[in-house]
This record gives structure tokens, C-alpha cells and sequence, in this order.
């Protein structure tokens, strides 16, 4: 730890001097950063971006440090997860505040615009990116107040994750030992400021190669064993049999989807080969392999319905990964109790909520820091219709501040 972090001056605050942060300067910071491109894998320039801000507020460049996550993950990356460490001015267990730096591709392009309190694109083809740079905003906001207020704090760690829109990533191949042992952790990403997610489902990532045989579509049809045919049958039989969509078998629940299917180059061919990607979800580990079984089991029936006049029949080839786990945060966790507080100092009122997406806490839980997350004041995330709500976003950042200072109470 740099000296200047362990020695700089700080103004005493009494618990009726809750501090509050400058909106205004949140605001334009939120505007910066939801305009710089910053799909998953491509985080470096938003990273750069919280770097130089963080130094010119006057932190040590020491403080921050870059893991090597991006080597790890599953598509290339060109950042890997961002951490800024301050010492404590006063006694207490270390405090994480956590946001993921990417935006799904198509808020590149984003031209953010304020009007009644509403923010959104002025470009109607992209989303505005506010999931999560509005998470991005609050966290940074919250270490910008301490550096350049000199407010007391207890020891904090920030940290910016990369890839989360792609499985959490970033968060699963965080390197723990940069965040100095944290006992509380608190995430900021999509939702109402007051809504605290206290858990979220398991999901898994199936790939699925279907080899077929080709040959003439028009001389000589029967000789060929049709991947798209295999393809079809199989989704059919999903769709039919109420494995596909919403699952819902008995009390059990769950989602599953084939999001891509690519094959094919042209109609005189009968295609040998197809590429098929989907996932299953589930809050029941069990019930979620179940998911993933019945996926494959229609695949495999599909094969061989599928002959040609030789009798021969195609192949599957599955490979699939666990992207997080599921987890369920106790009402009496000091994580999820210390943030419901902070909503309280502000006269909000916390609701407690378990999502059917992943977050970043997943894996933080995983990794043996319990993590709460909290809202930011996005809606319609992923679609050219995405907005933040300015009133919203700007609760969070008072939110985050006092979560920050330790002055929720």
C-alpha cells in the first residue's frame, strides 16, 4: 500500500454528516462511460477510463491493479479485471464494491441522451449500455467522493469485472488474493436501487455438433443424411415434449434455450454439418442436469430417425460447461443486512429478490464472499428500448456512498 493511502488527511464526519455525492459529477460520469464502446472481451477502453479518472482524483497508481482473467476466458479479451484498493482511515472488516465493465454488443455505438429525467439512445439502433455503466458509475462514484472529499472510510476494495455478459467470466476467474480479503460485498448492476438481489439461478452452456452425410440435393437426395433435418427433430421434440422455453415439470422449474443454430452454404447440397449453441438454467442443481439430459436425449433420438438408403445415420458430439451456480443468500447475511440499512438511511425500503439471470455474485459466493447486489436504475436491458432512470441511478449512487463510508446506519 502506497504511503501517501496510509497517511493522507481525512475530515472527521459525525453519523449526522451522512456524506452525499455530487449528482451532478455522477451524472456526467454515467454519460462518459455509457458512451465508450465496450462489448464483452473488448473492455480495455472503459478500464483505461477508470484508471485516469481514479489517478487524476488523486489515487496512487500503485493502488491499481489489472488481473490476468482475460487469459482465461472463453473469447479472447483485451483487459482483464480492474481492482483499486484503499487502506482504511478507520476500524472495520474490508468492504468490496463490485460492477462489470462490459455491455452486450449492441449498445456499441451509443449515443446517450437525457431527456425528463429518462436516458437513453439517440441512436435508435443500439441499446444505451446502462447495464451496467450505470453500476460502473455508482462504484466509481463512491471511490471519487473519498479521494477527492478526503472522507473517512473503512478499508475498501473496488473491483471492475470484464466479460460477465458471457458467464460471468471475469467474477469466475477473478484472482482473489488482489482484493485483500474482503468480509462484505456488495454488487451493482440492473434494477430498481432498492431492490436487493439476494440470489440467482445456476446456468449451463451446452455446444452441440450434429456431422451429418452430403451429397446432391437434386441427383441423388437419398445417399445424404440432412444435419438440419437432425437439428429440426430434435428442437421439435423439445418444444413438444415441454423441455424447450419455460420448463415446468411437477414443482420443479426451469428455462432452456437454442439460441444459435448455424449450417449450410447452399440449397444443392444436403448439409453435413451443423453448429448448435444452448443453455439451461434452473435455482435446482438437479433439475438443471435434468434440463441438460433431455437436451442431449432428443438429440440422440433425432440421430437416428435420420438414415439414408444405406441405413447409415449421422453423429452428435456434445460439449458443455457450468457457467455459475446457483445460490440463495440468508435474510441475516451481514452483506444483504448491511445493504438493506443503507436503503433505509434513505428512507427507501428494501425488498429482497432472487433473479432468474446470473450475476456476478455468483461466482463472488462461490468464492467465499457472499456478495448482495443492488440496482441501478436500468430497464429494458439488451434492447434498442434500454433506459436509466436519472432519479434512480442517482439514489444508487447515495446508496453506494454510504455502503462505501460505512454510514448506513
Amino acid at each position: 500500500m502506497a504511503r501517501s493511502q496510509t497517511t493522507r488527511k481525512t475530515r472527521s464526519t459525525t453519523p449526522a454528516e451522512t456524506p452525499e455525492p455530487n449528482l451532478k459529477k455522477a451524472t456526467d460520469l454515467v454519460m462518459k462511460l455509457m458512451a465508450i464502446p465496450g462489448k464483452s472481451g473488448n473492455e480495455a477502453g472503459v478500464a483505461d477510463f477508470i484508471t485516469r479518472t481514479l489517478i487524476q482524483a488523486g489515487a496512487s497508481p500503485t493502488d491499481i491493479q489489472s488481473d490476468k482473467a482475460h487469459q482465461k476466458t472463453h473469447i479472447p479479451g483485451n483487459a482483464g479485471n480492474l481492482i483499486f484498493k484503499l487502506a482504511g482511515t478507520r476500524r472495520g472488516p474490508r468492504r468490496l464494491l463490485t460492477a462489470h465493465m462490459d455491455t452486450v454488443p449492441i449498445c456499441v455505438g451509443c449515443q446517450p441522451r437525457l431527456q425528463g429525467g429518462i436516458v437513453r439512445s439517440a441512436d435508435p439502433h443500439t441499446g444505451l449500455g446502462a447495464d451496467d455503466r450505470a453500476g460502473v458509475a455508482v462504484t466509481l462514484t463512491s471511490a471519487l467522493e473519498i479521494l477527492r472529499n478526503k472522507l473517512p472510510h473503512p478499508p475498501l476494495t473496488f473491483c471492475w469485472f470484464i466479460q460477465e455478459e458471457v458467464g460471468l467470466q471475469g467474477a469466475r476467474f477473478l484472482k482473489r488474493s488482489l482484493l485483500g480479503k474482503p468480509r462484505l460485498g456488495f454488487n451493482w448492476d440492473g434494477g430498481a436501487p432498492t431492490k436487493l438481489t439476494v440470489g440467482a439461478t445456476g446456468g449451463y452452456r451446452l455446444s452441440i455438433h450434429i456431422d451429418g452425410l452430403a451429397s446432391h440435393a437434386g441427383g441423388a437426395p437419398e445417399r445424404g443424411v440432412s444435419a438440419i433435418s437432425i437439428a429440426a427433430l430434435a428442437i421439435a421434440d423439445l418444444q413438444r415434449n415441454g423441455w424447450h422455453g419455460l420448463v415446468q415439470k411437477g414443482k420443479q422449474i426451469g428455462t432452456s434455450n437454442v439460441g444459435f443454430i448455424q449450417g449450410g452454404e447452399a440449397t444443392n447440397v444436403v448439409t453435413d454439418q451443423v453448429a448448435i449453441r444452448a443453455e439451461a438454467r434452473s435455482h435446482a442443481p438437479q433439475f438443471r442436469k435434468r434440463i441438460v439430459r433431455e437436451i442431449e436425449r432428443a438429440f440422440q433420438r433425432a440421430v437416428k430417425e435420420v438414415t439414408n438408403d444405406l441405413g447409415q445415420q449421422g453423429q452428435i458430439l456434445f460439449d458443455g460447461h457450468l457457467d455459475y451456480e446457483s445460490f440463495v443468500l440468508p435474510a441475516d447475511d451481514p452483506s444483504v443486512r448491511t445493504a438493506a440499512a443503507a436503503i433505509r438511511s434513505i428512507d427507501g425500503d428494501p425488498i429482497h429478490a432472487v433473479a432468474n439471470g446470473g450475476v456476478d455474485a455468483n461466482w463472488l459466493t462461490a468464492h467465499g464472499l457472499p456478495t448482495v447486489t443492488i440496482g441501478c436504475g436500468q430497464g429494458n436491458a439488451h434492447t434498442v428500448k434500454e433506459t436509466l432512470d436519472l432519479a434512480n441511478f442517482h439514489t444508487a449512487c447515495r446508496i453506494g456512498l454510504r455502503l462505501a463510508t460505512a454510514t448506513e446506519g
